[in-house]
């Protein structure tokens, strides 16, 4: 009930902060999207620290005002509780706290004072909180708020209306709830900033079911609580969806994650997911930047590789710009199956996700695991890259296997998708499961959306961790027989072809037969009919 309340007073904040924005002039503004996430991460920062203050502390619980008391701390104390709070609190200064600010709103110059505090917060905070792009850079966690708003004589105005809403309920009761509290939160946080509007800068959202079935499938139940010490990688993080549910899957302190994307819009909300999910020390390994072409994370000079990867690339894109810095020897080895040509025309038709399928496969230790979105047409093209790739998998003998999705389980794109998950230890058995079937469909806005039951994800699951074979629905085949259907990973060019016998005496035969004959007769007598008919009305016709 608790947590209810809060999801509740937590939505409406944030449909507040939106009509502020609103009402100045940045609805559905590009800068929106900074200004929420931001000013909500600044909310959710400062609650942190109280809470996490008041555990080390706790005659703060019982102070009239937490912040009052911190402030009439003395320096040294002030440093040691910090120091005792670990990684994944700010360090804020008693001038940071929103109760400051607040009582400051009346200052001349206040939205001046607002944007050099969420400044100060971030510089001070620089080494944990920023992420690097793949040329070096450090992304702030805050930029100046107020700047968003072209009139500078409503800028002050602008901060007071944001910081009157901060003060009104804290998050600090909610701190021990666990990631599907805030997963559900940081969903209704970005809905209106995370859509997929094609190009090259495009957002891509997974969903639930999707994230869930790859997460449970690349760390099965059975060994959850067993994996640790792992790294966890997406060449395409986006906003970071399956890089938490595998996460929690493995639990955030055993694992590492790492991600690379090309726009700094993702980069930003991945971050954010990692501070709401106490993942706060994979932060430096959050890069934005152009995976295919400057991939940033490596050892020495090599590629890293990793123990679990994730991904949903985008499927199509145009990237004929630096296609032929790709096609060199340097690069040969990684896209070993081939890099696309550029076409003609149509250059956004250009299916990027060939390069990061090979990058992933090259990026995967000895013995890793990893689960892709692909889309369904590759897991049976007949030449060409995708073929390539397949037989790459196959031959080396390090593929889990395929399931195939109902079509619309993304809702912004028509495609056909199917998981593919790679597995080098798999020296046995491949499971290819049909799940095309399954779903409900929904209207999302203008677009219809197949949703997959809790039941329906927990059968796909099951069937994929146990090797079933279910008729219609999955088959379990060798890599040899792989490689004997021109190495097809469609469940359906494997299901036996069924033909049903029917057991009948000789009278019942002959009966049959006879139905049949009478039928025909019938037939041929109707058709005899209509070609004299026929005939007769063309010998009537007349030239006129």
């Amino acid at each position: 009930m608790v947590t209810l309340q809060f999801e509740q007073r937590t939505r409406e904040l944030i449909d507040s902060l939106k009509a502020i924005c609103a009402a100045y002039g940045l609805g559905n503004d590009g800068n929106e999207f900074k200004i929420i996430t931001q000013v909500f991460l600044y909310k959710f920062l400062n609650d942190k620290f109280a809470f996490e203050a008041k555990k080390i502390r706790p005659e703060l619980v019982k102070a009239e005002r937490w912040e009052a008391a911190i402030a009439d701390m003395s320096a040294d104390d002030l440093d040691m509780m910090q120091m005792q709070m670990g990684p994944n609190t700010a360090r804020l200064k008693p001038e940071h706290f929103i109760a400051h600010l607040f009582g400051r709103q009346n200052a001349p110059d206040f939205a001046k004072l607002f944007d050099d505090t969420l400044r100060d917060i971030a510089i001070s905070n620089n080494d944990i909180f920023a992420v690097k792009t793949d040329g070096g850079a450090k992304i702030t966690l805050f930029d100046r708020v107020s700047e968003f708003i072209t009139d500078p004589s409503k800028r002050d105005d602008f901060c007071r209306a944001i910081i009157n809403k901060l003060g009104d309920f804290s998050f600090e009761r909610i701190f021990n709830e666990k990631y599907d509290f805030f997963a559900a939160l940081f969903e209704y946080l970005i809905k209106d900033y995370n859509k997929d509007s094609g190009g090259k800068y495009a957002e891509y959202y997974t969903p639930h079911a999707v994230a869930k079935i790859m997460a449970a499938i690349l760390v099965p139940l059975a060994v959850r609580g067993q994996v640790s010490n792992v790294s966890c990688y997406d060449p395409s993080g986006g906003s970071g969806t399956l890089l938490m549910n595998i996460a929690h899957a493995i639990g955030e302190q055993r694992c590492s994650i790492y991600s690379q994307d090309i726009s700094q819009k993702s980069s930003s909300l991945l971050r954010l997911n990692l501070i709401l999910n106490n993942l706060v020390h994979s932060i430096p390994n959050i890069i934005q930047g152009n995976t295919m072409l400057h991939p940033y994370h490596r050892e020495g000079k090599v590629l890293k590789k990793f123990d679990f990867i994730v991904s949903n690339p985008p499927f199509k894109m145009d990237f004929s710009d630096f296609r032929n810095e790709l096609d060199t020897k340097e690069h040969h080895e990684r896209f070993f199956a081939g890099v696309p040509n550029i076409p003609k025309q149509a250059f956004d038709k250009m299916a990027i996700y060939q390069l990061f399928l090979q990058h992933i496969i090259y990026s995967l230790k000895d013995g890793g695991k990893a689960a892709v979105v692909v889309p369904t047409g590759f897991i049976t093209a007949q030449s060409g890259i995708d073929k390539g790739i397949r037989q790459y998998l196959v031959d080396n003998k390090m593929l889990a296997g395929v399931v195939s999705m109902p079509s619309n389980i993304f809702a912004t794109t028509g495609t056909n998708v199917s998981i593919l998950f790679i597995d080098a230890s798999n020296k046995g058995d491949v499971v290819l499961i049909d799940a095309s079937n399954l779903g409900t469909k929904v209207k999302d806005g203008k677009n219809q959306k197949t949703l997959l039951s809790e039941a329906e994800e927990d059968r796909i699951i099951a069937t994929f961790n146990t090797k079933q074979a279910v008729e219609d629905f999955s088959v379990v085949v060798s890599y040899a027989q792989i490689a004997a259907k021109n190495y097809s990973l469609s469940a359906g060019q494997y299901f036996d072809v069924k033909i049903e016998y029917t057991d009948l005496t000789p009278a019942q035969f002959d009966e049959k037969l006879q139905g049949f004959t009478t039928r025909l007769d019938a037939l041929f007598e109707e058709s005899s009919g209509l070609e004299q008919e026929i005939k007769k009305q063309l010998a009537g016709l007349r030239y006129e």
